[in-house]
């Protein structure tokens, strides 16, 4: 089978190509790129004033299967990626039951392989049943084939287990994926600790909870060698402390999402539980923080942490309703809309940030533009406005406080192995 992506503009951070070219797949490998190439057997998409990049790779999201398929299953949530724009996800290991065995990582793989053709990158739990208490077999759910470590959702409170963890990883080329907070000081709290938690009369999460499991996690890291990442980054605090680390020549890496750039703790007074994500959105100055951390190269993955929820959990009040919020759908979108349109950003950098970058922590041969290599590829529009409609969403999930937002860029295809999974064209947009 042959694709020719005619007159797109390339953009490709990594290999330092770029203008308008056509690109030509065959057997599901990118087989040439040049100029006003001529292949008559040929699938041809017309990419004129498109950009096109390689396929986008989000290292944080929830699939809920198994488990929670009331919330999302595989399926769903492949789908809702390819929508999105990402032809690579790694799933976090907080199902029912755990992703703490080899049985369960080849599950969700054998599942993934049933899906519309999205790649599902398994990540194991670093702790049995994400207890806390005892390391998993790192080795075996490696051979299995889990791309890293985390207990993301319940974080590990026992340094010496994760210095142990750390030392286990170091040996087998695995990293860990923090999730950074001191739980004593967050329980169950819907909102940040400050000015709006005191006038909804909440108890709040503190930003020094997220910032104290940060320093403990890069000095750990400092202090074995191993490889940390820390998850959705929220505060300003550990912008700096990351830095810092950083600065040392520590191994250490970080992501934030959309929501912590764009949005602020005042949402919460407007949306309520929609606006409840977990760590919770912060203040003005944190947001600065997070820009200046993404301009500046501190903060080097945009992901999505990918979190849906029925709609009847997240009409409960604040104080009860589940934490998280949908964002495969709307990442490129409200990323491009806050950092590109802006001037903030240069559309090469953001797109390292969701591809080449996430792909080398994660140690998965994906993110870049390779000849001969898998041909993983993201067409989208740079300026198409839309309307973020929920209920055209691809996941269960319709949990998202960026409902009725304008944006501005929108994907149009999605190829997976030479494969398009999705297509938007002529008023239609459709998984395939």
């Amino acid at each position: 089978m042959k694709l020719l992506i005619r007159k797109g503009r390339l953009v490709d951070p990594v290999g330092g190509i770029g203008g308008v070219m056509d690109i030509l797949i065959e057997d599901g490998k990118l087989a040439v790129i040049g100029s006003d190439l001529r292949e008559p057997e040929a699938r041809v998409i017309d990419a004129r004033g498109l950009n096109v990049c390689a396929g986008l790779v989000d290292m944080h999201v929830h699939l809920r299967e198994p488990g929670f398929e009331y919330k999302e299953d595989i399926t769903t949530g492949a789908a809702a990626a390819a929508r999105g724009g990402f032809t690579s996800v790694a799933c976090m290991p907080n199902t029912r039951p755990v992703l703490d065995t080899p049985e369960q990582i080849e599950y969700v793989l054998r599942r993934a392989g049933e899906s519309c053709g999205v790649r599902v990158w398994p990540i194991g739990a670093v702790s049995w049943g994400q207890k806390g208490q005892s390391l998993t077999d790192a080795a075996a759910l490696k051979e299995a084939g889990c791309v890293a470590l985390s207990d993301d959702g319940v974080p590990v409170q026992d340094a010496n287990l994760v210095r142990d963890a750390m030392i286990r990883c170091k040996r087998l080329g695995l990293t860990i994926l923090s999730h950074c907070e001191d739980a004593n000081m967050v329980r169950n709290y819907a909102v940040n600790e400050g000015r709006v938690s005191r006038a909804l009369g909440l108890p709040g999460r503190p930003a020094i909870a997220e910032e104290i499991m940060v320093m403990r996690d890069a000095m750990l890291a400092e202090e074995t060698g191993a490889a940390v990442h820390i998850c959705h980054v929220s505060t300003a605090g550990s912008v700096e402390i990351i830095r810092q680390f950083k600065k040392k020549g520590v191994a250490i890496t970080c992501e934030t999402c959309p929501q912590y750039f764009t949005l602020t703790e005042d949402e919460v007074l407007e949306q309520g539980s929609l606006a409840r994500v977990n760590p919770p959105l912060r203040t003005k100055l944190d947001v600065e923080a997070i820009l200046e951390g993404l301009q500046d190269g501190t903060i080097d993955v945009i992901a999505t942490d990918h979190a849906p929820h029925s709609a009847e959990e997240k009409a409960k009040p604040l104080a009860e309703a589940p934490s998280g919020m949908v964002g495969l759908e709307t990442a490129l979108g409200v990323t491009l809309t806050a950092l590109y349109h802006t001037g903030f950003m240069d559309l090469s950098d953001i797109l390292k940030k969701m591809t080449f970058h996430p792909a080398c922590i994660l140690r998965i041969p994906r993110g870049r533009l390779s000849l001969g290599g898998e041909a993983d590829f993201t067409i989208f529009s740079p300026d198409e406005e839309w309307t973020v409609e929920p209920d055209q969403f691809a996941s269960k999930g319709r949990n998202t406080p960026f409902k009725g937002r304008k944006l501005k860029g929108r994907v149009k295809y999605t190829i997976v192995g030479g494969r398009v999974v999705y297509g938007d064209e002529g008023g239609r947009a459709d998984v395939v």
